[in-house]
């Protein structure tokens, strides 16, 4: 009996896989313990020319460039989306608050006068102002603070001998900011220093 290269000699007609390396299933180590070529299936021939890797070289380095700038972009999508997010979210906080400022006034007018302390109402105008400065909200304003056009609004002014710059010295109306921004300028009186 002829025998052939690659064949079973047990009579089935299959091809033995020990005999034929091309037969194996691919990534398995052929007879031997010989380890497998890690190039096997890659087009890439080692003896390139240099204009080639050269070639391939230029190919990398456009590539990473371009996927570099891909991700900046991304980065930056992502930054604008966040900032974007942000500031919608601050300005319908700040309309809430617009639309609330008179509550707000009335709630502060009647700690004043001390009409809240021992009433359920106290309780609920807590629970209103520590619902809103979860969303960044804060009233703002007090005696003795340095007078700041940028956040104050006066509404009257009297000179002083005790302050050596303008200085608040009468909170009319509370202000309102959310995030840091001004919703309502805290209304006061302002004592200005003598001349």
């Amino acid at each position: 009996m002829t025998e052939h290269p690659g064949t079973n000699d047990g009579g089935d007609g299959q091809p033995d896989p020990a005999a034929d390396p091309a037969a194996q299933p691919a990534g398995s180590q052929p007879a031997g313990g010989a380890e497998p070529d890690p190039l096997a299936g890659l087009d890439f021939e080692p003896g390139g020319s240099d204009a080639e890797l050269l070639g391939a070289n230029a190919l990398a380095e456009e590539l990473l460039a371009d996927l570099q700038r891909v991700q900046a972009e991304y980065v930056n999508y992502r930054k604008r989306v966040e900032r974007d997010r942000t500031v919608a979210r601050d300005q319908a906080v700040t309309g809430v608050v617009e639309a609330l400022i008179p509550v707000l006034d009335d709630i502060e007018a009647a700690r004043r006068h001390n009409e809240l302390d021992g009433t359920p109402f106290a309780t609920i105008a807590e629970k209103l102002e520590t619902t809103l400065g979860r969303f960044g909200w804060e009233a703002y304003g007090e005696v003795g603070e340095v007078f700041d056009p940028a956040v104050h609004e006066a509404l009257m002014h009297q000179h002083s001998d005790d302050v050596a710059e303008p200085t608040v010295s009468i909170v009319m109306q509370v202000g309102h900011r959310v995030g840091g921004r001004v919703v309502r300028a805290a209304r006061v009186a302002v004592a200005d220093p003598d001349a």
